[in-house]
């Protein structure tokens, strides 16, 4: 009997860890029946440990593979890439849901709607001041009058600064400096009006940034589709009060997948990302394959297993493929 058991070692790996278990039960009953199971016990250590380095050698052995050979990837598990359990972003009351399950959405597309009434007042208000402040920003009647005014009492002192060049006071100095002080009036307010500009053009920005934020309120009452897929759940009702971050309706995207696996530490070469794989599964009795690549190879290894994490995206274009089916990878050339 105990041949027998010794004769399980030969299995791979994982049928080894069984067989350990069992010869301890068979061990354990050995001591309660007779003296001679110390000696049965160290005979089982050892074929043990003889047949440990047996298993590896035969299972490295199977899992090195020549260059440009296929590498299969059993237990593979398929899982969604895409999911979201899409949230309101503001309190109130639901006005509308705009899609059941099972609908398919595009990226943006309105799927409920929340009472929106007060911020779209807010933002009819926030429109008037900021076309007020345009225009003013684009009222220049005041810097065109200024340097208007500017040019005459600039030509009005060249003319009485030439008279006296001709004829000595022809001009009397007061009047002189009555039209320097003019010039110098009239320049200083060209500057203001155009200071007054600026600072209407820089009111008109805050006013727009102000209108801006009051249709964000309103379009944070809308709850959209964040990518394209397909409406599994829906939480809210019409007419019932939803919180910020409350989740209302949960979208899946089924056109691309992630085939998730595990592979031993020696094949997680550095070729092996971006690879073409092929996926097969038996949907419906029928053997179907589908392609993809290795997108992601974990660069740790599980101490307990010495196996990597791996996963390919898959396109399911045409829906065949379920999130949470078995199948089984197959990475390069087939």
């Amino acid at each position: 009997m105990l041949d027998a058991r010794c004769s399980i070692f030969g299995w791979h790996a994982r049928s080894l860890r069984r067989a350990w278990g069992e010869l301890s039960l068979v061990h354990h009953a050995l001591r309660r029946t007779s003296g001679l199971a110390t000696r049965a016990g160290c005979s089982l250590a050892i074929a043990l440990a003889a047949a440990i380095p047996t298993a590896a050698a035969e299972n490295d052995a199977a899992t090195r593979a020549p260059a440009g050979a296929t590498l299969e990837v059993e237990s593979v598990v398929l899982r969604l890439l895409e999911e979201a359990e899409v949230p309101a972003q503001e309190a109130g009351v639901v006005t509308g849901v705009a899609v059941r399950e099972g609908q398919r959405v595009k990226q943006g597309e309105l799927l409920a709607q929340i009472d929106d009434q007060v911020a779209r007042l807010a933002a009819d208000a926030a429109k008037a001041q900021f076309d007020i402040a345009r225009a003013k920003a684009s009222n220049d009647v005041r810097i065109r009058f200024a340097q208007k005014a500017l040019e005459v009492s600039e030509a009005e002192l060249r003319r009485s600064t030439e008279s006296v060049e001709r004829f000595a006071k022809s001009v009397s100095q007061s009047q002189l400096d009555v039209e320097q002080l003019t010039v110098q009036k009239n320049r200083l307010e060209a500057e203001q009006a155009d200071e007054e500009q600026q600072i209407a053009t820089l009111e008109m920005k805050a006013k727009e940034n102000e209108l801006t934020a009051a249709r964000a309120e309103i379009a944070r009452r809308r709850v959209i589709a964040p990518f394209d897929g397909v409406i599994v759940q829906v939480y809210v009702r019409k007419g019932e009060w939803v919180e910020p971050g409350q989740q209302s309706l949960r979208i899946v995207n089924v056109q691309r997948l992630k085939a998730e696996g595990f592979i031993r530490a020696e094949q997680a070469t550095e070729v092996l990302a971006s690879k073409s794989v092929a996926l097969d599964v038996e949907p419906s009795g029928s053997n179907q394959s589908f392609t993809g690549k290795i997108v992601f190879v974990s660069p740790e290894v599980d101490p307990i297993t010495g196996q990597v994490r791996i996963w390919a995206e898959i396109d399911n274009g045409k829906g065949l493929l379920r999130p949470g089916q078995p199948a089984k990878l197959i990475i390069g050339d087939r």
